[in-house]
């Protein structure tokens, strides 16, 4: 009785098994090869990629250095501190509406700040940080009060200046434009991600005289702080603020390796238009 039992467990098990077993064949077979061949350029431009950031950093490893052209805009930061000191006015600092925390632009923004706190700490300058965003204020906060020890001043680092405003649009613009009114600072810095309270924030910057620096990644507010403003950084100028200001090798080498890939996927593109171009006239000169 136990034998029977134990065949017929063996049948089912087998029974059971075949329909799994024959889909999975029919699976294997019909499945896409294990390399797609559509994706090969990608893994092409992936490898090349890869190497050329590895060979940057390797030669700044070495001790290569590299350099990034002037910037208008963050060459005036030094300038902008020196003037909100010379004038006993504050100097004012937000990253916008649409900024936050895991942002590009917002991190970028932070990195501009560390500078400018350490050169207000040293010059005994006064930095005010309206934002709409919480988690922004304490990373700000973080953020000056490492530049004020940077600068030896840890003394002068007040909190109270690095404020939360409001999570509403317009609320947050009318708020730092009354700031602005009332405290007339004598440089504003506008650099993260804005939305439509750019140019209100801007024009409200101008009309007390200060000298504003801003940079943003929405092309569309671009060109408001181009007109509005004293210095505006375009393009990637927001990104390679960080290395330009610090001189950290690490970060010009990204920025240099960043540059290499630019210039190789133009001569790509070059190419492919020629190729593209004499490939139909070498047709039709067969003819």
């Amino acid at each position: 009785m136990r034998s029977t039992f134990i065949k017929l467990y063996i049948i089912i098990t087998i029974a059971s098994l075949w329909p799994i077993s024959v889909n999975g064949a029919v699976e294997a077979k019909n499945a896409p090869p294990w390399f797609d061949t559509g994706t090969f350029p990608t893994l092409i431009i992936s490898i090349i990629s890869i190497l050329v950031v590895l060979i940057v950093i390797d030669m700044a490893r070495r001790g290569k250095k590299f350099t990034i052209r002037e910037i208008a805009g963050l060459k005036a930061i030094e300038e902008a501190v020196g003037r909100a000191t010379e004038m006993g006015a504050p100097m004012l600092f937000t990253p916008g509406y649409g900024s936050d925390i895991q942002r590009p632009t917002t991190i970028a923004s932070m990195n501009i700040l560390s500078t400018v706190a350490e050169k207000a700490a040293e010059y005994d300058c006064r930095l005010i940080y309206p934002t709409h965003d919480p988690v922004i204020m304490a990373v700000a906060q973080e953020v000056v009060k490492e530049g004020c020890i940077k600068a030896g001043y840890p003394e002068r680092f007040h909190g109270d200046d690095i404020f939360y405003i409001s999570s509403s649009q317009f609320g947050y613009a009318a708020a730092v434009d009354g700031l602005i009114s009332r405290s007339r600072p004598a440089s504003i810095f506008l650099l993260g991600t804005f939305e439509a309270e750019s140019l209100i924030m801007a024009e409200t910057g101008n009309n007390v005289g200060a000298i504003q620096i801003a940079g943003t990644d929405s092309t569309i507010q671009l060109a408001f702080f181009i007109v509005a403003c004293d210095y505006t950084l375009v393009g990637e100028e927001l990104f390679a603020a960080s290395g330009y200001l610090t001189k950290n090798q690490a970060i010009l080498s990204s920025v240099k390796a960043q540059d290499v890939m630019k210039i190789i996927i133009a001569v790509f593109v070059i190419v492919a238009v020629i190729w593209v171009t004499i490939d139909p006239l070498s047709s039709w000169w067969k003819y």
